[in-house]
């Protein structure tokens, strides 16, 4: 697992410890149904999810289409995401719920989440303005498989503690962890046995020696 930081620094009591929070149970809960949802599969597919598995947290979540590197648009959005930024989100970038300086680091974890792939957990905070106090959340996305075969989709939720006042609320990333999917990671992978080492190639049979068609016979 990767761990880096964007945007401006937070302390203790500005932002909360990764994972934390009143949240943090059905986040938890969120991840382990997407794992499941992998049987044995590196990345499960789009078709897989059915919202009943991710009731708890439904409101929160979205899938979002990847349209180019390091840029992808929702999909399917649940009513939180609505109220964030006060009108209707399907069909927006996921950029849009970050303030424009933290876009680029955005863009560089998507080309992670769809091209390693990778699960990309965001920190957020939301500075207080009129009318809207401080807010903070969690930013959860785990890669999908298309109908198609390609890994262009992302399930996806966005938590937030405080009061949302008034929107649009943009958030800046405080905390962000990447964790690359491999073939271990796979629920049932089956341990790796060590490589064989090639045979040596067969020798080559002997060509055997030609007889002439005529030979001299001594009385």
């Amino acid at each position: 697992m990767s761990k880096d930081h964007g945007g401006r620094p937070f302390g203790p009591s500005q932002a909360p410890a990764p994972g934390a929070g009143p949240h943090g149970p059905a986040l938890a809960a969120f991840e382990a149904y997407w794992r499941k949802m992998r049987r044995g599969a590196l990345v499960p597919r789009r078709s897989d999810i059915d919202p009943r598995g991710i009731e708890p947290l439904l409101s929160h979540a979205f899938i979002t289409e990847r349209i180019a590197p390091g840029l992808a648009r929702l999909r399917i959005a649940g009513g939180h995401l609505t109220d964030l930024m006060g009108m209707e989100v399907r069909g927006m970038p996921i950029s849009a719920f970050l303030e424009p300086g933290a876009r680029d680091a955005l863009a560089h974890h998507l080309v992670c989440l769809f091209d390693q792939p990778a699960t990309v957990r965001l920190t957020l905070s939301s500075a207080a303005r009129p009318g809207a106090p401080e807010l903070h959340g969690t930013l959860l996305m785990m890669p999908l498989r298309s109908d198609l075969g390609d890994i262009s989709r992302a399930l996806g939720c966005l938590v937030t503690t405080g009061t949302i006042g008034r929107g649009p609320r943009r958030f800046e990333i405080a905390h962000a962890e990447l964790s690359p999917l491999c073939g271990d990671d796979r629920p049932d992978a089956a341990p790796t046995l060590p490589a064989e080492e090639p045979a040596a190639p067969a020798p080559a049979p002997r060509r055997p020696s030609e007889r002439p068609y005529l030979r001299l016979v001594k009385s």
